[in-house]
């Protein structure tokens, strides 16, 4: 190898290129964006259909199977999930990963658009989303009072808004939970009676009136002048002076039978903050930004907003991620830093402050010209390149220790500095290249997982090849140059107490069990192989699960009452669950929605949209430790659960991709009634099966409407057409939108046709309503319609076009999600399920499915192209077999420690065993590479295998100490996330290591020993 010999020869040349690289990671680390988590989202769009008055069926007939049906034609397409209610139906569209966003966003548009003109036109809003990361909240907030009019708070929080929105940084704001305020026209269906004056009449004349058409442009000589036209209404009083109706010289304006002023739509979301009413305003940054930065420009304007609020308004803070973030990342980063310490303490104690000092300068160049790289890919900091920076800290030195040792070696022969530092790296850099491409060969395939969880981990492998990369160059350039410059060219004369304990146990114990193990190969291997069935054994025991939960000090409490119910009844359950909150002292503050789900601020969680039926109520912690947490939710849980004619779930969030329940079981049936009982048997199977909570299942309860129903007949008789009835009852109990009216200042509000109900409908109103028929005759509704009470869906759900209904769960704490859902399956595979339903398993189990198959494809790809390596390398098939042997060798201890801890095996523990497939056959490398040097020198192959073992058992011994020092704070302190990779991998390593200086020479006696 020439690199190490031409690193010293040129040495200045050496210093000035990693140094360069060393100050690209410098500034990376000031300008990288820095978030709580990966920034991923899957490439997707919904579609929103707003149709007033629509039942689901009729929704789903008319509008939902006809977008369903072209979408469905676009490539690339995974999953089609739609949900339909009353009056609103949303069409998700989702795309397989590694799509571009941005295309398939286009391609949703071109088809939804190319169908428009075939949808009913009582359409009240169509419109398209593209799913993004932007989408997350950073910052909400609470502006609260008690007796401020809404008026008053909405000005003052559009105000805030202006002065956010202009901040670098910030994509959007938005403020939420105001009344909306419209130009209402009660119109006084008895004046319309003398004047016979027909409603659609009233309306015609308004959307004419209001109708703003450009009138062209004309050229006049030199210049070209606009045409302007009667435009829209520039004041309202243009609304009231709009002219209805002309007959006999007489003149009908608008207010002559229409009271027209400003008012407040029905109240649709109600905002609480601890208690009190509030409105909220949220706030989401731009992707790639530094959340520390938008903070620091946002906060001096809040503050010199809150100074200067009106008495009787306080503004509060309901969600600040950046101080999360700041916890987060502290806290990654006091784990990577104590993991630095132990690392370094092991080294000095090995190695001595000299030989210690350069292998310790391999961590800081390392982690700085990876995070430059880190960088020019496009990830910021978050918690998966931090745990990539731990993962990489205790690897990072192996090499430098290895080249150390043998350079030691060397100059304690009597060989000169230099070439002591040439020759020491030249023997071992190609094993030390080797073992570098296998450990990055083992991350590599993780890297380019196609999938969401493959998104949310890329940063995080990417990010330890970059390290181990960075390690290499150092090792073979730096590392030698230094050891020339600062190495002692004498032996030691006295070894420190550490290096004296290593080595006696090197030759007494280590050396009988090895010289035990060559006498007697074959009854060794069987002991291994019997150690490695009875690991495998406890692979049932310990169990699989997907993510854990986050452990964030906050959760949500989801509020549900019966299909049908009103805004103010699931009001009341949201208060009763506030007495709970207000008597808490771990609470720090709660913010309550009713009407929709709370504005989104976490990557996973997605809020319902507005329904009378729902109420989210957002609870932020004081600092509690994770038991009190853990009591608080079952204390929650226990209050709740008996509370009648409502669902109430304590929900804590979860890590990872999104996914709808931990337990998810997706009925699907054409038929309604068969679908309805198919997913009431499925409720009762999971509510029965212990460690289940949260039960939902979407079809419980059936929903009762008003039913107006029209004496065809009759209403023909008397020359009144159907739409007519359908518009007046529209207009008389919800109004209709038929225009938009802008003020001076720009704002735009509907114009809302409805009768002069001052209140919230009641039955009793249907009495007031009368109808015009073709002669102008006014008739009571009562004549032409009776009203009745009528069953009807409570919603509809399509999954992959067919209809569907998914029943949810959650699983308690101390259950296992695998064994719980294992238990569901087979009960309904037992379970008689009517004809012509059938069921699919969704939630976690599904999504661990997919994502533990693109791991085990990772561990596959890995393995084959390591093995090339290795073949390269030793070229010999029989030889890469022996190194392979550490794996099997790290599954017992990595099993073993993850059933000791009581974790189960979780996604993050089969990442960290993935990673240990490329870490742990290093240590074979080296042995088996030593070995053979030993036999071309003329060696005995016993002796060889003797030899090789003792001299390399300190880098050995070294190398995992210091990755086991690395990873142990992240796993002590790394909760049910980290903890399951970290014990994966120190136990994997810790029994591999001291299993591999016995097997891999008994193993090489045996194989390598019959060719002689």
């Amino acid at each position: 190898m020439r690199l190490p010999r031409f690193a010293i020869e040129h040495h200045q040349f050496t210093v000035v290129i990693i140094l360069l690289l060393v100050i690209s990671g410098v500034v990376s680390i000031f300008t990288m964006p820095r978030s709580e988590d990966p920034q991923v989202s899957a490439p997707g769009s919904s579609v929103v259909v707003v149709y007033p008055g629509a039942s689901p069926i009729n929704l789903e007939q008319l509008v939902v199977d006809r977008i369903e049906e072209v979408v469905n034609e676009l490539e690339d397409l995974r999953d089609i999930e739609s949900h339909i209610e009353d009056g609103l139906a949303i069409v998700a569209v989702e795309f397989e990963t590694g799509s571009d966003p941005d295309d398939k966003y286009s391609d949703v548009l071109q088809k939804v658009a190319s169908i428009r003109n075939d949808l009913p036109d009582g359409i009240y809003s169509l419109d398209i989303h593209k799913w993004s990361v932007s989408d997350v909240n950073i910052l909400q907030l609470a502006l609260v009072s008690d007796n401020a009019r809404y008026r008053d708070l909405e000005f003052e929080l559009e105000n805030l808004k202006r002065q956010l929105e202009v901040v670098s940084g910030v994509v959007e704001v938005e403020t939420w939970a105001f009344p909306e305020q419209e130009l209402r026209v009660a119109i006084d269906l008895e004046k319309l009676a003398e004047l016979r004056i027909p409603i659609w009449q009233v309306i015609g004349a308004i959307q004419a009136e209001s109708a703003d058409i450009p009138g062209g442009t004309i050229d006049m000589g030199s210049k070209r002048f606009s045409i302007q036209t009667s435009g829209d209404y520039g004041a309202i009083d243009d609304v009231r002076n709009t002219i209805v109706h002309a007959r006999n010289g007489r003149i009908v304006h608008l207010d002559d039978v229409a009271d027209v002023r400003f008012d407040y739509e029905d109240t649709q979301y109600r905002a609480r903050f601890n208690g009190r009413r509030a409105v909220f305003l949220t706030l989401a940054q731009k992707e790639g930004t530094n959340i520390f930065g938008v903070m620091r420009n946002l906060r001096p304007r809040i503050d010199a907003f809150e100074s200067q609020l009106p008495s009787g308004m306080e503004l509060h803070y309901v969600f600040d991620q950046s101080q999360s973030v700041k916890t987060n990342i502290n806290g990654f980063f006091a784990n990577f830093f104590q993991g630095v310490i132990l690392v370094g303490v092991v080294v000095l104690l090995a190695l001595g402050s000299r030989a210690a000092g350069i292998v310790m300068l391999a961590i800081p160049f390392s982690i700085l010209i990876a995070l430059g790289f880190v960088d020019t890919s496009g990830f910021g900091i978050q918690q998966m390149s931090i745990v990539g920076l731990v993962i990489a800290l205790g690897l990072l030195v192996d090499n430098a220790i290895v080249v150390v040792e043998n350079v030691s070696r060397f100059m304690q022969k009597g060989l000169k500095n230099s070439e002591a530092a040439v020759q020491g790296t030249d023997q071992i850099g190609w094993a030390i290249v080797s073992a570098t491409a296998t450990t990055v060969l083992a991350f590599g395939p993780l890297a380019m997982l196609r999938s969401m969880t493959g998104d949310f981990l890329r940063s995080m492998p990417l990010t330890v090849i970059f390290a181990l990369s960075a390690s290499l160059l150092i090792s073979l350039t730096l590392t030698p140059y230094l050891s020339s410059r600062i190495l002692r060219t004498t032996p030691v004369s006295e070894p420190g107490l550490f290096r004296r304990w290593l080595n006696r146990f090197i030759e007494t114990r280590y050396r009988s069990a090895l010289s035990y193990a060559l006498d007697r190969p074959k009854r060794v291997i069987v002991i291994a192989l019997v150690i490695f069935a009875a690991s495998l054994a406890l692979f049932p025991v310990v169990g699989f699960s997907l993510f854990p939960k986050s452990g964030k000090k906050q959760f949500v409490v989801n509020i549900d009452t019966p299909k049908g119910t009103s805004l103010d009844r699931t009001d009341e359950v949201a208060r009763y669950v506030e007495t709970f909150l207000d008597d808490r002292d771990e609470i720090k503050h709660y913010a309550t929605n009713v009407g929709r789900g709370n504005p989104r601020i976490y990557y996973n969680v997605m809020p319902k949209n507005a329904r009378s039926t729902h109420a989210q109520i957002f609870v932020m912690l004081e600092d509690i430790d994770t038991r009190k947490l853990a009591d608080l939710i079952t204390e929650l849980r226990s209050g709740f659960e008996t509370y009648p004619g409502a669902r109430i779930e304590v929900k804590e969030f979860e890590q990872g991709p999104p996914v709808e329940a931990p337990i998810a079981i997706k009925a699907v049936s054409d038929d309604l009634d068969d679908l309805k009982e198919m997913a009431r048997r499925i409720e009762h199977i999971i509510d029965s099966t212990p460690g289940t909570v949260n039960v939902g299942n979407p079809l419980r309860t059936s929903k009762t409407d008003l039913h107006v129903k029209i004496n065809r007949g009759k209403a023909a008789m008397l020359g009144v057409p159907l739409v007519d009835i359908d518009r007046v009852v529209r207009a008389g109990i919800a109004g209709i939108p038929v225009s938009k009216y802008y003020d001076a200042t720009g704002k735009e509000y509907d114009i809302v046709v409805r009768l002069p109900i001052g209140r919230k409908p009641v039955i009793e109103d249907f009495d007031a309503i009368r109808v015009t028929s073709v002669t102008g005759a006014q008739i009571p509704l009562k004549q032409l319609a009776a009203i009745e009470l009528k069953a009807s869906p409570t919603e509809i759900n399509h999954y992959n076009l067919e209809r569907s209904a998914t029943v949810t769960a959650d699983v308690l704490g101390g259950y296992s999600v695998d064994r719980v859902s294992k238990r569901i399956v087979a009960r309904l595979r037992e379970c008689d399920i009517p004809k012509g339903c059938r069921f699919s398993i969704g939630g976690e189990l599904e999504s661990r499915e997919e994502s533990f198959s693109g791991l085990m494809r990772a561990i596959i790809t890995a393995l084959i192209a390591i093995f090339g390596v290795l073949v390269l390398q030793f070229r010999s098939y029989r030889q890469p077999l022996i190194v392979f042997s550490a794996i099997p060798l790290a599954i017992i201890g990595s099993i073993v420690a993850i059933f000791l801890t009581g974790h189960s095996f979780s996604f993050t523990a089969f990442v960290g065993l993935t990673s240990l497939v490329g870490i742990v056959i290093n240590n074979s490398i080296i042995l088996v590479d030593y070995t053979n040097k030993l036999r071309i020198g003329g060696t005995d192959l016993v002796q060889a295998l003797r030899e090789a073992g003792q001299t390399r058992f300190t880098p050995i011994v070294l190398t995992t100490a210091t990755t086991i020092c690395g990873l142990l704070p992240l796993t002590v302190a790394g909760g049910s996330l980290w903890a399951p990779m970290g014990w994966t991998i120190i136990g994997g390593l810790l029994v591999s290591t001291f299993l591999t200086l016995i097997v891999v020479p008994v193993l090489y006696k045996l194989t390598e020993g019959k060719r002689g």
